[in-house]
């Protein structure tokens, strides 16, 4: 069985993973799959303190339910940030984020 200290190392290693996606990558597909990466280590950080913060050798699923609502959450994220992806795509006819800028035409 693994301990806690596992799971909190991947979570991290996903987690900084993503942010570094988020830094350095320019084509903002890749951006948007590393804020989801970093949503997802976030998760896993949620459910491992649930399963190990119980009482009594029962896991606490509080930790569990607000992991069901972020998801639900992501998914309406994703939704919307891939119709603002697409409707950028339309207007500039490019996804790199250097050649995205809000106030010039």
């Amino acid at each position: 069985m693994a301990s806690l200290n596992s799971y909190l190392f991947v979570s991290g290693l996903l987690f900084i993973i993503g942010l570094s996606g988020v830094v350095m990558r320019r084509n903002i597909i890749v951006v948007f799959m590393c804020l989801e990466l970093m949503l997802s280590a976030a998760n896993l950080t949620l459910v491992a303190f649930s399963r190990f913060n119980g009482t009594g050798g029962l896991p606490d699923y509080s930790a569990q339910m607000l992991v069901f609502f972020v998801i639900t959450v992501a998914a309406a994220e994703v939704a919307v940030g891939l119709a603002i992806i697409v409707a950028l795509y339309r207007a500039r006819q490019t996804i790199h984020t250097d050649e995205l800028t809000a106030l010039k035409d």
